[in-house]
């Protein structure tokens, strides 16, 4: 089976990776065009890119899905199967070009969590289990017939590094046996129901905004969902501090009074408190909090 994988982070080069090792035929790669990176802002390809070109794999990065180009590039490959893994939105003329069509990797167990950010949403909103989903391409975004569920416990400790950590080797399991499954055909396609669908939408910089009104087990789950990039933040004294690490704490304070102890910084909010255990203050390192209070005037 001739296949074309779409993908970009890391998340998809170890579904990619583990294609390859199981020796299945990767005829080529799409990613995103070279982009600059890090505070130097050097040029750098994407992970899948780097993987691709070490291991041989011919590279497509389309300025436009509608280009005509690539759309004939793709078209000369006579691919059997797409597989998409965190890539752009493809359109039908694409998605439905392969024999066997295209399939989706996403980060949840659908119809939860359709959108950018499934694994964020899931540990903000407090969630103990998610997990992850291959299925067919559709129209519309995240709403196609599944070929694979496969859960993932969230445990209290997790944040959205680790829970990523752990998703990827689930999710390149997953992305291989629904490859085998396709090949051998034993498979049954099952509808999502759209009635249990939710909403897992982009993470903006006024999602990442702590609210000290809000209750401290609901701003501890936020500090994880977005830890440790791109990082939950407070404005405290018109400066801005990113809060990596948390735990609700048993004390009474006022929605966004500070307490500190030589050793804690305790913070109140609309229900209980919260003791920051990782900070980083504008235009600083990351620090945990006593290695903060010894410097922090």
């Amino acid at each position: 089976m001739r296949i074309v994988f779409f993908g970009t982070p890391s998340i998809a080069v170890r579904c990619l990776e583990k294609l390859q090792e199981s020796g299945k035929n990767i005829v080529a790669v799409v990613t995103v065009t070279d982009k600059e990176q890090g505070r130097g802002k050097k040029i750098l390809p994407s992970p899948v890119k780097e993987f691709a070109l070490q291991n041989s794999i011919p590279v497509l990065q389309p300025e436009s899905l509608k280009s005509e180009k690539f759309f004939s590039d793709l078209r000369a490959l006579n691919a059997d199967l797409f597989i998409v893994v965190a890539f752009k939105i493809l359109p039908r003329s694409i998605f439905s070009m392969p024999k066997y069509g295209s399939f989706n990797l996403h980060g949840s167990l659908l119809p939860k969590y359709r959108g950018a950010a499934p694994i964020q949403w899931a540990i903000i909103n407090g969630d103990e289990v998610t997990g992850l989903t291959t299925f067919a391409l559709a129209d519309k975004v995240d709403t196609g017939n599944i070929y694979l569920m496969k859960s993932v416990a969230i445990e209290p400790e997790d944040n959205f590094g680790s829970l990523y950590e752990k998703m990827s080797a689930t999710g390149a399991e997953m992305v291989l046996e629904t490859v085998e499954m396709i090949e051998s055909g034993n498979y049954t396609l099952l509808p999502q129901n759209d009635e249990l669908a939710t909403p897992a939408p982009k993470i903006t910089k006024e999602t990442c905004q702590i609210d000290f009104n809000n209750s401290a087990i609901n701003i501890h789950n936020l500090v994880r969902g977005l830890s440790p990039s791109p990082g939950a933040f407070f404005i405290h004294e018109g400066k801005h501090f990113k809060v990596y690490r948390t735990l609700p704490a048993e004390m009474t304070l006022s929605p966004g009074q500070f307490t500190t102890t030589k050793r804690q910084i305790l913070v109140g909010t609309g229900q209980g408190a919260l003791e920051i255990l990782e900070i980083q203050p504008e235009g600083k390192k990351r620090m945990k909090a006593d290695e903060f209070l010894r410097g922090y005037k």
